[in-house]
């Protein structure tokens, strides 16, 4: 990255003569080159121009980890908690720091743009992105991710909010039309781009892959107005990768395509160009905003960066630990259960197979590689005095199909290391390089695969844990021979057998084979795979690993019984799998996967002290919620999840987190449901009624309310509000500011979130029943006092019907702790 310094000769992005520089050196271009820019150079970079002092612009898949230009687990990452655990800590200064951390590692990477945040809205609870996503409510959401924004660019490294826009679900995610009324448009989807554009001032927006309202996101008119005209977006759009679909996306706003170096532009867009139907200022604009962003991220010769003075490091690890305490949610503690006293423990009887094998991060684009991972077992255990029984039995397995195996069960006997060896053969079979490493799913997207590459081969030995039989196998797809202890158990080829884009990156297809072996022994296993001739995008995954298979599923649900029984604590936990949480598809139930719900039945009626931990990104149905002792919602609580489990757990730390969407009782209870498009189309006939606001109008036409409120969460302590205070009138379009007292009253210290809603009963505008107009938090000893400021925009009054309106009259403040509370009420008047 480019570390020049202010001076003279280079004067600073996005000062007046940086501009005017930027727009003679796009002028300066011809038109084949200024062309040449507007399509990447390869699946994650633009195209360098050294002659005038232009380098790479690299970009790379967030959000809650900065991967790289590879999936090479050597070049490990921090990985973060999910965004939904990010949403649910209610902390801009968490945000902040969460952001930073992605800029810290973007730059330790060669990174120039993080692709992220994600800030779709959480519409319905069985989008499959909903972990990627923050919140259901477009204020929080907004203001969370203009957090995450500005710790990003703090960095010198730019941030990519998307999707833009009405990209709530993946089903026939690249077709599908979102069929959006003007006002739920600007009142809840663009809302939550808005303070990421307008306060943060990102350098990116990506265009989405679906259509809006007839028109598909990278043509839309909306990449115009409001982003690049009542926002003043003066950055680059990218579309998702394959997102551009024709030479009309040139019309629009829309200024980079990826990936490259082949896709709907480059010579189709020049002739465009040349015959009419594109303008050459259109082009000009394009290439204005890339140089602008080579500028501000270092890669453009003769201009200072746009940050040169960096914050100082924060350990990446530690905040990862941070976040996942602040965002986990505890939703229930009967009789004060938690936390728990470590020296009165003399035995804890842990099960679930995510208590062993924990999802710290959603699947899909969003996947990166941790140098390590602690399990919800392992950060017990390491919390733990040594004198304290932890036992372990898994229950009730959930993770379906082939997983990795784990890296400290491979050995590479080539090379006499850990791990596995990979070597990459000609079509002659002779070999042109080898790698040692560390995992066993790899992944080549673009980068990785020498140059005349015919075939991958990949050996190691694995050594089982436990005795009997063993379901190994390979997952990919093409032609590949599996091999176990010189055995040829399959050579053929695997089909694809889903019509996701990049789908079998994550969850390949596979072929499973049994072997029986002893505890401790070794097994040789190879596989060879035929590198396809011809590929439009160079991926290529293959998974080498053991699918669980469980041959009498009650036969584990009465071990954890037994050793529950016979413990003073029952931990279990609970969670979803990839196949049911990734980006790619929605989900068709909220149910746990598996017998789950059967084994904490099980086990809280033999332990009335059983806490059940819930490791899933977005809800899921807890049937049994009333009848165990305690329930703490960890997300995916990236690769410290374990750790702050424990913290949590144990009494280390308060659980921090207010839920950041609604939690059903059940699926038919849900207001908003559909993801599946008919005919095309997914009509968001909720109009402005999204979230908790549809719960409140269902709940008050007589219907069902939620498990679990917008804005709930239990601590360890407890607080009280004082009279709040604000402006018994305002002016439209003004702020208000609402102060706040509140007390500890309880022994320890803790964290209480204010929240403060709006409502007008008698409007004569369609509104919600109530809606989140700002909140803020305060950390109290025990006995403290002190008073919150929360912020209420002046938009929070305002609704739009052609244009931002006010309806003067009587509103009222709502100051409490969650959606459904009971709140203290003030009058305000709008004049």
């Amino acid at each position: 990255m480019n570390t020049l310094s202010p001076a003279v000769t280079a004067p600073p992005a996005g000062s007046p003569d940086a501009e005017a520089r930027i727009r003679e050196l796009a002028e300066s271009l011809p038109l084949e080159q200024q062309i040449q820019l507007l399509t990447g150079a390869d699946v994650w970079a633009t195209h360098a121009l050294p002659a005038i002092g232009l380098s790479r612009v690299v970009l790379s898949d967030g959000p809650s980890g900065v991967r790289g230009e590879d999936f090479d687990e050597r070049h490990d990452s921090i990985s973060l908690p999910s965004s939904s655990a990010l949403s649910a800590t209610w902390s801009v200064e968490t945000a902040r720091k969460y952001g930073q951390v992605l800029g810290q590692e973007a730059r330790r990477k060669g990174v120039h743009a993080v692709l992220g945040p994600t800030i779709n809205l959480h519409r319905s609870p069985l989008g499959g992105r909903h972990f990627e996503c923050m919140s259901e409510d477009p204020r929080l959401t907004a203001v969370m991710a203009a957090g995450y924004v500005a710790g990003v660019q703090s960095m010198g490294v730019g941030a990519t909010p998307k999707h833009y826009l009405a990209n709530e679900a993946e089903t026939e995610r690249f077709t599908a039309d979102s069929v959006v009324d003007e006002r739920p448009l600007r009142e809840l989807y663009l809302a939550a781009f808005e303070d990421a554009i307008i306060e943060a001032r990102a350098w990116l927006v990506m265009s989405s892959y679906n259509s809006i309202n007839g028109t598909t996101a990278s043509e839309n008119k909306l990449l115009e107005t409001p982003l690049s005209t009542e926002w003043g977006f003066d950055g680059v759009v990218v579309s998702d990768w394959t997102g551009v679909r024709s030479v009309e996306a040139a019309n629009a706003h829309q200024d980079l395509e990826m990936p490259g170096p082949v896709g709907h532009w480059g010579p189709k867009l020049l002739a465009a160009v040349e015959d009419g139907r594109v303008s050459r200022a259109a082009i000009l604009e394009k290439v204005v905003r890339i140089l602008r962003l080579a500028a501000r991220v270092g890669s453009l010769d003769g201009f200072a960066p746009a940050v040169t003075d960096l914050p100082a490091q924060l350990n990446g690890a530690a905040v990862a630990r941070d976040v996942a305490v602040r965002g986990a949610v505890l939703v229930r503690n009967q009789d004060g259960l938690l936390p728990l006293d470590a020296a009165q423990l003399g035995s804890i009887a842990v099960s679930g197979h995510n208590a062993q094998e924990a999802r710290t991060q959603g699947g899909g684009s969003a996947t990166v590689m941790p140098r390590y991972t602690v399990s919800p077992l392992d950060g017990l255990r390491a919390a733990l005095p040594a004198n304290a029984d932890v036992s372990y039995v898994r229950g009730a397995k959930v993770a379906e199909g082939l997983q990795p195996f784990p890296r400290a069960s491979l050995w590479n006997h080539v090379s006499g290391v850990p791990g596995m060896r990979v070597s990459f053969l000609a079509a002659d079979g002779s070999v042109i390089s080898g790698e040692d490493r560390l995992a066993s799913h790899l992944i080549w997207f673009g980068v990785g695969i020498p140059e005349g590459a015919a075939a991958i081969r990949m050996a190691a030995e694995w050594t089982a844990e436990t005795a009997g039989i063993h379901h190994l196998g390979v997952g990919t797809v093409g032609q590949i021979r599996l091999s176990l202890d010189g055995s040829e158990v399959f050579n053929g080829a695997i089909e694809d057998d889903t019509d996701v884009l990049g789908a079998a990156l994550f969850d390949p297809p596979k072929t499973v084979h049994p072997i029986e072996t002893a505890a401790g022994q070794s097994v040789r296993i190879e596989a060879e795979y035929q590198l396809p001739r011809e590929q439009v995008i160079p991926f290529t995954a293959i998974l080498l690993g053991e699918e669980t298979v469980v041959a009498d599923p009650q036969s584990e649900i009465d071990a954890a019984v037994a050793a529950a029984r016979e413990s003073d604590v029952a931990v279990v936990v609970v969670g979803t799998s990839a196949a049911i949480e990734s980006e790619g598809f929605d989900r068709k139930t909220l149910d746990l996967p598996g017998f789950q719900n059967q084994l904490v039945e099980a086990v809280a009626a033999v332990n009335p002290r059983t806490i059940v931990v819930v490791n899933s990104g977005s809800p899921v149905l807890m049937p049994w919620l009333d009848k165990v002792g305690a329930v703490l919602l960890g997300w995916f609580g990236g690769q410290e999840f374990g750790s702050a489990i424990a913290d949590i757990l144990l009494g280390a730390e308060e659980p921090g987190g207010r839920l950041p969407t609604t939690w059903p009782a059940t699926l038919e209870d849900v207001p908003v449901l559909n993801t599946t498009p008919v005919d095309g189309k997914v009509v968001y006939s909720e109009g402005i009624h999204v979230g908790y606001r549809a719960w409140l109008k269902q709940e008050a036409a007589g219907g069902a309310a939620p498990a679990l409120p917008f804005g709930f969460g239990l601590g360890y302590t407890t607080f009280e509000l004082g009279t709040a205070h604000a402006p018994q009138y305002v002016t439209a379009g003004q702020d208000v500011v609402v102060h706040v007292p509140v007390r500890n009253t309880g022994n320890r210290t803790g964290r209480e979130v204010v929240q403060v809603y709006l409502d007008r009963p008698d409007s004569a505008v369609e509104r919600p029943v109530r809606w989140l107009a700002g909140f803020a938090d305060i950390h109290l000893a025990p006995g403290g006092a002190g008073s919150v400021e929360v912020r209420v925009t002046a938009k929070a009054f305002a609704h739009y019907d052609g244009g931002w309106n006010f309806e003067q009259g009587t509103f009222r403040l709502l100051v409490g702790r969650h959606a459904a509370d009971d709140f203290q009420a003030l009058d305000i008047e709008l004049r």
